[in-house]
């Protein structure tokens, strides 16, 4: 195993961590053993790590989140390879990169497919496995991808949970066409900043969602073309003005319970719904008449493959894509950040570094 000098020089690391589930004040500071590479498997010093919402469900816990106590949160993780184990080729000791959070089997039916989030192994960093609230992570050397260009670590970490969920939903999923409709609902959050990105390289016309005139002006300057106030418009007539009466060709829906209800209605006759998400509820009340009478097609969406990820960092390099940073706090105030996300008053992601 080849390591750097000044991850071998210490046997132990310090980590923010899950002692318990319930609220941001279930976040302590301490030290873990130094992770070791096994074979096939790298060894990540964490520079930044961007919060998701995943952190805050498992953080508060329930029948879907069972994970040992204590357990290191964290799935969107930039930094520099610290160890590399047996096995390993291609991936050098001191190379900065960035991390897919999605970890499969690699050998089943959906992984040689190039579809790996429907791998039945599917595990997520920080979710099912230890993740990147700490000084350093191990996971599988396949995970490992190239630095997007020369962006900060808080911005590269911010790129490869929400770029790879909103490629799936817009590219993979619902495919989008030139000269579509889009509507992104909660376009402040970092999926949202993401899917308008998204819709617009796809040549899309991005209708945006969010409650303030501050965050509906930075979804403009991201390329929304048409902008509605959550909190003040109707939106199902409001997108339907927009659109000539015909409603949406695709929704971008991540947030669930009544919005979810009203993306039914928001979308046009043949139209598609992807969701990925329920944030505020996940049993939306639905009148099905809309959804078989009007031949909407509802589609489910988690993650996505490694191989999008090679798609998407180029353009990030590239500035086509860009990671929007909201705030970037310590992972020392990582109880903050947890406060900070669960305002919602951020615009785009909420980022820790890990000095």
């Amino acid at each position: 195993m080849t390591t750097t000098p000044d991850a071998s020089a210490s046997a132990s690391m310090r980590a923010m961590l899950l002692v318990a589930h319930g609220g941001p004040e279930c976040l302590s500071w301490g030290e873990l053993p130094l992770p070791e590479p096994g074979p096939g498997e790298v060894r990540v010093r964490v520079r930044a790590v961007a919060m998701n919402h995943m952190d805050l469900w498992v953080r508060r816990g329930g029948p879907a989140f069972k994970v040992p106590l204590p357990h290191v949160l964290g799935c969107d993780i930039a930094g520099t390879v610290s160890a590399v184990g047996a096995g390993v080729s291609g991936v050098e000791v001191g190379a900065r990169c960035v991390v897919n959070p999605g970890v499969s089997c690699g050998a089943c039916e959906k992984c040689l497919a190039g579809d790996d989030p429907l791998c039945r192994r599917y595990r997520i960093l920080g979710e099912h496995r230890a993740g990147g609230y700490a000084e350093h992570v191990v996971l599988p050397a396949v995970n490992v991808l190239p630095y997007p260009g020369d962006l900060p670590f808080e911005q590269a970490a911010a790129v490869p949970l929400v770029f790879l969920t909103a490629w799936r939903m817009l590219i993979r999923r619902a495919r989008v066409e030139p000269g579509e409709w889009v509507l992104v609902q909660a376009a402040a959050s970092g999926v949202g900043s993401a899917a308008i990105q998204v819709a617009k390289l796809a040549g899309a016309r991005v209708i945006a969602t969010a409650s303030s005139a501050e965050k509906l002006a930075r979804a403009r300057e991201l390329g929304a073309d048409e902008t509605l106030d959550s909190s003040s418009d109707d939106l199902v007539a409001a997108t339907k003005r927009i659109t000539g009466g015909r409603g949406a060709d695709v929704v971008f829906e991540h947030v669930g319970g009544d919005v979810f209800t009203r993306s039914v209605l928001a979308t046009r006759s043949g139209g598609r719904l992807v969701t990925c998400g329920a944030t505020s509820g996940a049993t939306p009340t639905i009148d099905l008449r809309h959804v078989f009478f009007r031949q909407i097609q509802v589609l489910g969406s988690t993650m996505g493959s490694k191989a999008d990820l090679f798609a998407i960092l180029p353009l990030v390099a590239a500035g086509k894509l860009r990671p929007v940073v909201g705030r970037v706090l310590s992972l020392e105030d990582a109880a903050e950040a947890h406060r900070l996300l669960e305002s919602r008053t951020v615009f785009g992601k909420v980022v820790m570094t890990v000095p």
